[in-house]
């Protein structure tokens, strides 16, 4: 049978030319028995759309994790290790991730108490809520009117010691029908988005870069991001931004001598942009909520220097500007109209390139709302590729 790829639907609130590659739902394929050349098709189309739906299908978690191991054969071990953060008990993840015992490279996320799931007697899920990670929250009157935020604007990586996953794979099991609600920006724009119940926001990383002005272009180019060490456990006291963006400067991070033990070299650097491999197109790849400093390169030589910031390069270490640089630079991407927010049904597969897009959880769901879903995806066997020479000529 031949594959298809089908555009996704998008909302009324998308600019549909500027969407018009991202997203694709697939046809003519099982995703748990791919094989080797369906599977090429299907690589090379996530790279190229960042995001990939399979509907109504069955997939084991044997055959999800086999799944996202065809994008990286070499990778074996979750994401965040096999040990996660779910066993330190600082870590803002710890509440979010539940291990199928017999496939640990899977996850069980969602919302409320499920029985005999997977091997797992009895797991309590929690779905994520603006209300313990925000510095402000809605009012109870608002969120009783269906009015919810985005929790936390990220990419599924460690950003210590394990390289960022290349894809995530997330399937629906168990998907409440609800209400749609109103994700409020509460930012001083007006910014508002309808989004279905439990939604998952994306958005491009290409995109992200493509929109921005010259000046900014040539930062992005030609810089990179030093992540805290145990950046999950760093931030937990802190408290995020209304639009889920990044992190309020406010002094409240763990001071570093009080981590986890933690190397020097093991500490993640990474490129502000990543190349995709499938296309050579550079994506605005940071995760805004671990990011601590900043280093930036010298504009080349011949490149213009009138506008530019920071001409002569710099080493940001003012944890305040580091955000807000951050901030400037990908707050026009999360705008309504960028925003894929996908509407979940049972046996939804969705794949992401995780070296691609920004996701984030959305709204908030009671504790009758029962919600399951099988996460994967892998640490990486490399890091990713930033500019090339070319591209700095080309952006700086």
């Amino acid at each position: 049978m031949t594959i298809t790829f089908i555009p996704l639907s998008l909302p009324a609130t998308a600019d549909a030319p500027k969407l018009a590659r991202f997203g694709r739902e697939v046809r003519g394929a099982d995703p748990g028995n791919l094989n080797p050349e369906q599977f090429i098709e299907i690589r090379q189309a996530l790279y190229e759309h960042d995001v990939l739906l399979f509907r109504d299908v069955t997939i084991t978690p044997e055959q999800q994790y086999a799944l996202t191991k065809f994008f990286d054969p070499e990778s074996q071990t979750y994401g965040h290790g096999q040990n996660k953060t779910e066993s330190n008990q600082k870590s803002i993840l710890h509440p979010d991730l539940k291990t199928i015992p017999r496939v640990p490279q899977v996850q069980v996320i969602g919302n409320g108490t499920v029985y005999n799931h997977e091997g797992l007697a009895q797991a309590k899920l929690k779905h994520p809520s603006h209300a313990t990670f925000h510095k402000t929250q809605i009012s109870p009157k608002d969120e009783a009117n269906g009015v919810t935020r985005f929790y936390r604007w990220h990419i599924d990586a460690a950003l210590y010691d394990l390289s960022p996953p290349r894809v995530t794979t997330l399937y629906g099991v168990t998907v409440p029908r609800g209400s749609p609600q109103v994700c409020r920006y509460d930012d001083d724009t007006g910014d508002e988005l309808p989004v279905p119940l439990g939604t998952t926001a994306f958005v491009s990383g290409k995109t992200m870069f493509d929109i921005l002005p010259p000046e900014l272009k040539s930062l992005a180019v030609r810089t990179k991001v030093k992540y805290a060490p145990h950046p999950y456990v760093w931030m937990a006291p802190a408290r995020a931004l209304p639009t889920g963006l990044g992190i309020e400067s406010e002094g409240l991070e763990l001071p570093l001598k009080e981590l986890p033990p933690w190397e020097e070299a093991r500490r993640k650097i990474l490129p502000v942009l990543w190349k995709n491999p499938g296309t050579g197109q550079l994506h605005f790849q940071v995760h805004p909520c671990g990011a601590i400093e900043l280093f930036v390169d010298a504009l080349p030589e011949g490149a213009k220097r009138e506008g530019a910031l920071f001409p002569d390069g710099a080493h940001v270490t003012d944890l305040k500007e580091v955000r807000d640089l951050l901030y400037r630079m990908q707050r026009p991407a999360i705008s309504p109209n960028l925003v894929y927010p996908h509407d979940w049904h049972e046996k939804d597969l969705v794949l992401f390139h995780n070296r691609g897009v920004l996701h984030s959880v959305v709204g908030a769901l009671s504790e009758d709302q029962v919600r399951v879903f099988h996460q994967c995806n892998l640490a990486a066997s490399d890091d990713p590729a930033g500019p090339s020479v070319e591209d700095v000529h080309n952006w700086a």
